[in-house]
């Protein structure tokens, strides 16, 4: 699918948070719009600047779904060119030589390859569970059935989980053309909470562990006065780890968090991690948890109308985020709210005015 170029944006990687994000919202952006741009300072406020092996291949991956030419694309680089042609389904396989994150990886492409006019299969290999970004879980529990109500379709499947420090899990997604436009979203209001589901599991470890994370997880979250039902599940893996992801169930909506284990580090702190993230979600007035508020941003950035919800937590992700689409003039955004606090984020995309 071709659209009609218009003059290079260039964008600074400096600002706001700082960090990837910026990078794959702009390369999202760019094959969505056909824009070309010029980022500088990539990552410019990380430990180690750059493109990392992550980024690269984000990169990769966009150029390759794009056919685009792309200037600078080399390991440590802090600026690139990028100039898409055209969007191409079609079956990718993406790889990280690291334990960066697929879902990462996945995000980049899925908005641009769901605006195809076909399927597109993609694997991915690297971390799948990793700090710092979405788990393959999150992805599957929370992000894709809410993408779901926007009128995406795709599965997703794991093969192998790819723990931090080792990475080499392995993803799969069949991402399906829309039938229609994205549709908007406005949520206010979460309603009572219905249940907790949850999901602990353990990779090359005694089953010990897990149980101890759902036990740990069942008792601090007993005053909610709602069911909590938590799945034990041994996940496949070259390495170790362990995940325990809580999901709350609202009358209208959800909410996700998740810890992971790491070496010395006991199976309740991994639960507490979850369940005092949840708790503090519970405790506030937010529909749409921290997140998923800043994954929302772009598919709703090219939605058929406009779009209202109340987050859980105003970030520095957010605010980057809808910064970094601002600059490519797909969405007019309106985030009312302080940092840190809970706030209303309103979207109005260019393309309906």
């Amino acid at each position: 699918m071709k659209r009609t170029k218009t003059a290079m944006i260039e964008i600074d990687g400096a600002k706001g948070e700082g960090g990837g994000q910026i990078l794959r919202s702009a390369l999202t952006l760019s094959l969505m719009t056909n824009r070309h741009f010029r980022i500088l300072n990539i990552r410019a406020r990380r430990s180690k600047p750059g493109l990392r092996p992550q980024h690269l291949t984000s990169v990769n991956a966009a150029a390759s779904v794009g056919q685009a030419q792309v200037e600078g694309a080399c390991l440590g680089s802090r600026e690139i060119e990028f100039r898409p042609s055209s969007i191409h389904p079609g079956s990718y396989c993406f790889e990280i030589p690291t334990a960066g994150s697929t879902s990462l990886v996945l995000q980049t492409v899925f908005l641009p390859l769901s605006s195809a006019d076909s399927p597109s299969e993609i694997e991915i290999t690297g971390g799948t569970h990793v700090p710092w970004s979405p788990c393959f879980h999150y992805l599957e529990s929370n992000w894709l059935p809410a993408m779901g109500l926007q009128g995406f379709r795709a599965d997703l499947g794991l093969e192998l989980a790819g723990f931090y420090p080792q990475g080499g899990g392995r993803i799969r997604a069949l991402v399906q053309p829309l039938k229609k436009r994205i549709a908007p979203l406005r949520r206010n209001q979460r309603g009572d909470l219905l249940r907790v589901r949850g999901l602990s599991t353990s990779s090359n470890l005694p089953e010990s562990i897990a149980q101890r994370q759902r036990d740990r997880a069942v008792k601090r979250l007993g005053d909610l006065g709602c069911p909590v039902e938590i799945e034990i599940r041994t996940l496949p893996s070259p390495g170790k780890g362990t995940l325990l992801l809580l999901q709350a169930e609202f009358e209208s909506g959800q909410a996700c968090y998740f810890g992971l284990g790491a070496r010395g580090r006991p199976a309740e702190r991994v639960a507490d991690e979850a369940a005092d993230a949840l708790h503090t979600f519970l405790g506030g007035g937010g529909v749409v948890d921290e997140y998923l508020a800043d994954q929302l941003l772009l598919p709703l950035a090219f939605a058929g109308g406009d779009s209202e919800f109340r987050t859980s937590k105003v970030t520095q992700h957010l605010l980057t985020n809808a910064e970094v689409i601002r600059a490519f003039g797909a969405a007019e955004i309106e985030i009312r709210g302080e940092l840190d606090q809970s706030g209303v984020v309103e979207i109005r995309p260019r393309g309906n005015r």
